[in-house]
């Protein structure tokens, strides 16, 4: 029963490059629907990023601790770790459409509640701790479903390509939800941020009501049945072009990818800046997020050797930025961090969904997301830590050696593997 994926991932690969080549809006030219869902996520992504920033420099405000800052991150992340993989089942088991809706309701309401509280002066920081959680909670069941929903709104040949385009809409909001959130912090404070996010969610919920259902390729929902998260996880460890990729994003998503924790400490402990400082360094990630999915979204590249490649990539860009000595030159470092960043996440996502048995691509997904977001609950306080002891270069050198690490251990692994291929080859000349 686990044979069937690769000859399916090969032929997807086929006609993914026949479609999208050269046209890098192509699932954007195809389907409405996903032209609809994607401009009510971009109106949430930004609110997202003014939150992100928004929620950073509230506990710098109130603690002046880097530590403090990671340790709100974890508790944002801990719930991804424990329950994604229920969330994966939840995705596989139910319409994801419903779940969706769902979810954006929640991650309204808690946004709403973050700012009341730090609008009227009652915030302290247990119930920064306590909102976080339930934005935790709610992201376990949000992202799994997230990920594959795209599956259902554009053909499978598109799927690179619309998880590129994906890609490019969240780091744009990177780019105009910081801006806002410096501009909203000095004119009317930090607690409007939470608010105007709780109100960016109407456009996803909008746009999730209003899509043609008819038009959908909706999969079959999975009946109940025991042991099927086992099954999932047994699946993915039986599968190494599922599991390598899966195990360096467990690496990078744990040290790598803690940039909200490590680039307000960089923009007022390393650079002697503000509010205003952190935005430029989150807008420069996201300036290069942008050029660099554009780039990538009219080429299929996918597969362990290509995310070998980008990781290593990722994590000597990111340690240029650990040691530019003025401000400016991290700025232009962060341009090609933000393009190394979301070539690898696209590429090897892309791998992710289209290696994976199309029944079993919630719980893979789950398992990324695990990777991807679960893991910052030990890596967000862990760089929080190694910056407040040290200095944030040292936490950023941290972020890149991790990524140059998974960089060398997928490429061991695909090396070894050819060089058994190759004897097992000529043993049987």
């Amino acid at each position: 029963a686990g044979h069937p994926a690769p000859v399916r991932a090969a032929r997807s690969m086929t006609d993914t490059t026949a479609v999208v080549a050269g046209d890098r809006f192509a699932a954007l030219r195809e389907s409405p629907n996903y032209r609809r869902y994607l401009v009510g996520q971009s109106v949430s992504l930004a609110g997202t990023w003014m939150q992100t920033v928004a929620q950073g420099w509230l506990v710098l405000q109130l603690t002046g601790s880097g530590t403090k800052v990671g340790l709100v991150t974890a508790a944002q992340y801990l719930p991804v770790l424990l329950l994604a993989p229920a969330g994966g089942l939840l995705a596989d088991r139910v319409e994801r459409r419903r779940v969706l809706l769902a979810t954006q309701m929640a991650f309204a309401l808690l946004a709403a509640i973050l700012g009341i509280l730090t609008v009227t002066g009652s915030v302290r920081m247990w119930m920064v701790y306590v909102v976080a959680v339930g934005f935790g909670i709610v992201t376990a069941a949000d992202n799994p479903a997230r990920q594959t929903f795209i599956a259902e709104l554009v053909s499978p040949s598109l799927i690179t390509n619309a998880v590129t385009l994906n890609s490019i809409n969240i780091n744009a909001g990177r780019i105009v939800g910081p801006a806002l959130a410096a501009i909203t912090i000095k004119l009317f404070g930090i607690g409007t941020c939470f608010l105007l996010n709780a109100a960016s969610f109407i456009a996803v919920m909008a746009a999730l009501a209003t899509l043609d259902q008819t038009t959908m390729r909706r999969r079959p929902v999975m009946a109940r049945e025991p042991r099927q998260l086992r099954a999932g996880l047994a699946y993915v460890a039986r599968t190494p072009d599922l599991l390598v990729p899966l195990l360096m994003m467990v690496l990078i998503g744990t040290l790598t990818y803690e940039f909200q924790v490590n680039l307000p400490l960089l923009a007022r402990y390393t650079f002697h800046g503000d509010e205003g400082t952190y935005s430029l360094l989150t807008g420069a990630m996201g300036v290069g997020a942008v050029i660099g999915g554009i780039a990538t979204a009219g080429r299929d590249r996918r597969g362990i050797p290509v995310i070998v490649r980008q990781a290593a990539w990722f994590g000597l860009v990111i340690a240029v930025v650990a040691a530019s000595p003025r401000l400016w030159i991290a700025l232009v470092g962060l341009v090609f961090v933000g393009w190394a960043s979301i070539t690898f996440t696209a590429r090897a996502n892309a791998t992710m969904q289209l290696t994976a048995n199309p029944e079993m691509r919630g719980r893979v997904m789950a398992l990324w997301t695990v990777a991807f977001l679960g893991t910052t609950p030990i890596g967000g306080p862990a760089i929080g830590f190694i910056s407040d002891r040290t200095t944030p270069r040292i936490g950023m050198a941290t972020q890149a050696g991790a990524s140059l690490t998974a960089a060398l251990l997928g490429g061991l692994w695909w090396w070894t593997r050819g060089r058994r291929r190759r004897t097992e080859s000529a043993a049987a000349r």
